[in-house]
């Protein structure tokens, strides 16, 4: 499975991005998809996952009511919409995707927001 990210930027705080991780490869074998975050000194921390096969998906606790995580099935694309961006939402974001029995873990090369005030 590859994951390649698109859609990070420089934004104004209280705007929006929408960033997207295109899947390749053997994506049927994906269980959960995801997005992980890493600022710069900090470690990497949980934004939002869905299950393969539907179900609420979880976010973390600083992005709740803001974000919204959700996939197009046919073009094999997750997205996470991110709304009244803060200047503390600035990292690297990385695309996951928990793979086959063993639930082996996958990851984007990451695309950068920086949020500015």
């Amino acid at each position: 499975v590859q994951l390649v990210e698109s859609g990070g930027g420089l934004v104004q705080a209280g705007g929006s991005l929408r960033l997207s991780c295109a899947a390749s490869g053997r994506t049927f074998r994906i269980n959960v998809m995801g997005w992980y975050r890493q600022a710069p000194g900090k470690q990497r921390e949980l934004v939002a996952v869905m299950s393969a096969r539907g179900g609420n998906p979880n976010y973390g606790d600083s992005v709740k009511g803001r974000f919204t995580i959700s996939r197009d099935d046919d073009k094999d694309t997750m997205y996470l919409q991110m709304n009244n961006l803060k200047c503390e939402d600035t990292a690297v974001y990385y695309c996951n995707a928990r793979v086959g029995p063993l639930r082996l873990n996958y990851w984007g090369q990451g695309t950068q927001v920086t949020v500015s005030s």
